[in-house]
């Protein structure tokens, strides 16, 4: 009797960190295509002032810093819910307090992004943020697929 709880437990755990590594990856890793083909667009294609240059680096390094803690984050958050799962065995109240803590990463990560993306808009002419707007367009209904 006492394997067949092991075995369950291992398998519970195996299950929780799955699931982890899942959501993170779906978190962490889905806008990076987008924001290559943006980044790319941007330095590329919009023939970008010098000051331009410089104002989208700025806003680009302060981004960059604020992602990576917030990735840090939803891999910490990741943890406590495979602890969660490993702790009850089933959806209890801690698994559904974990799941939360998870989507509010998420939401704050998400919302983040959009704030970033507009500040770079904000550096644009009229002309260069129609053909950026239509690549945020592109980029969002691409991911949707």
């Amino acid at each position: 009797m006492p394997s067949r709880r092991l075995l369950l437990l291992g398998l519970i755990a195996f299950a929780a960190a799955i699931a982890g590594v899942f959501i993170g990856r779906l978190v962490a890793d889905a806008p990076k295509a987008s924001e290559t083909e943006l980044h790319a667009l941007l330095h590329g294609q919009l023939d970008l002032t010098p000051e331009q240059e410089k104002k989208l680096e700025r806003i680009e390094a302060d981004f960059a810093g604020r992602r990576q803690a917030l990735e840090l984050e939803m891999r910490a958050a990741n943890v406590r819910l495979a602890q969660a799962i490993e702790a009850e065995h089933g959806y209890g109240p801690r698994v559904t307090e974990a799941i939360d803590e998870t989507h509010e990463v998420m939401g704050t990560l998400q919302k983040e992004t959009l704030q970033h993306l507009f500040a770079m808009r904000g550096v644009l002419n009229p002309d260069q943020a129609e053909m950026f707007d239509k690549s945020v367009v592109k980029a969002l209904t691409a991911d949707a697929r």
